[in-house]
């Protein structure tokens, strides 16, 4: 029977874990605890086995430490507390972590890569992200959006075109770092659809806090429409907004597919009206946000590369919002 003290004690434990154990499955769209991943899957089992080989290695040394303190004099000779240290604080601890490094080193090996599987160039840029689909048809570029065909192997080419960024999608994989001149691949199977968060976790600037994108995991059937869809130019209408886009510069720095916008600097636009969000996971693309973000950028972005446009009228940003809202 537990007396009062024992359940009060066993309380003091149970709450915090209890608590942390619900509050890990509030975010699932941006969480390591919540993997839908393979790769994010075995990180988090490695995790769980690492946690219990540290709580008993922390119960051996705690049961060598209260034994020291609460024995009597002379209630252990010599020769049984050299034993009792040489198991639980040399023998033990040694099996243990070799058994953890040895289950653990499979883990560092790259995956492997086929020629049939699926390969997307991913480079980060202050502060947005550059998507390129590798596909036999040619590529096809996106922005801070990257979408995966679930049960499928992908290969992520992970570069930065300025500074060292660092690639993070939680419940995908463990991080990687995005150098300028090198390209990294990170090997991922998305196991479950849904839609999801990434992020940058390496300091880049002012706007490092705001550099996210979404991560959308689809059926292999749907994938595949998508991307074929993407392929397409964009479909879109002359009228105030497209002139208004050409005529303040835009396309010097963006890229429409099926126009003669074919600026490279900036994020490619052809499809921004299927967009889920705007400033790279920033801002919901509603027409207002898009007509203030081309006004000024900085206000959203401190430190943003895009050239701000206070000279243009609120209503002259609004008709180029509903045309880049046009864009499917």
């Amino acid at each position: 029977m537990i007396g009062t003290r024992g359940r009060g004690g066993a309380l003091r434990w149970l709450c915090p874990v209890s608590g942390l154990a619900w509050l890990s499955g509030c975010n699932t769209h941006q969480s390591a605890l919540a993997p839908f991943g393979a790769e994010a899957d075995a990180l988090r089992s490695l995790l769980i086995l690492l946690l219990i080989g540290a709580v008993l290695l922390a119960a051996g040394l705690f049961w060598l430490m209260r034994r020291a303190v609460t024995s009597a004099e002379g209630a252990i000779t010599h020769q049984q507390g050299m034993r009792m240290v040489l198991w639980l604080g040399g023998v033990f601890p040694t099996i243990l972590l070799g058994g953890l490094l040895v289950y653990s080193l499979p883990m560092m090996k790259p995956a492997p890569v086929g020629p049939a599987d699926l390969r997307i160039r991913v480079d980060a840029q202050q502060f947005w992200w550059r998507t390129q689909y590798r596909t036999p048809g040619g590529p096809i570029e996106g922005a801070n959006e990257l979408r995966l065909p679930v049960g499928r192997t992908v290969s992520l080419e992970l570069t930065a075109g300025d500074v060292i960024h660092s690639f993070w999608v939680p419940g995908l994989a463990g991080k990687m770092d995005m150098i300028p001149g090198r390209v990294t691949n990170l090997v991922v199977r998305a196991e479950k659809p849904g839609h999801y968060r990434g992020v940058c976790t390496e300091f880049c600037g002012l706007s490092h806090a705001l550099m996210a994108f979404d991560v959308v995991a689809m059926p292999p059937a749907a994938f595949d429409a998508w991307l074929a869809a993407q392929a397409r130019p964009a479909q879109t209408e002359a009228g105030a907004g497209a002139q208004l886009f050409a005529s303040y510069g835009c396309g010097a720095c963006h890229s429409i597919r099926g126009t003669t916008q074919a600026g490279t600097i900036g994020p490619d636009l052809t499809h921004f009206g299927s967009r889920r969000t705007l400033a790279a996971g920033i801002l919901e693309p509603t027409t207002q946000n898009i007509a203030r973000f081309i006004r000024h950028p900085e206000a959203t972005k401190p430190g943003v590369r895009m050239p701000a446009f206070p000279q243009m009228r609120e209503a002259e940003a609004t008709a180029i919002a509903r045309y880049l809202q046009g864009l499917k």
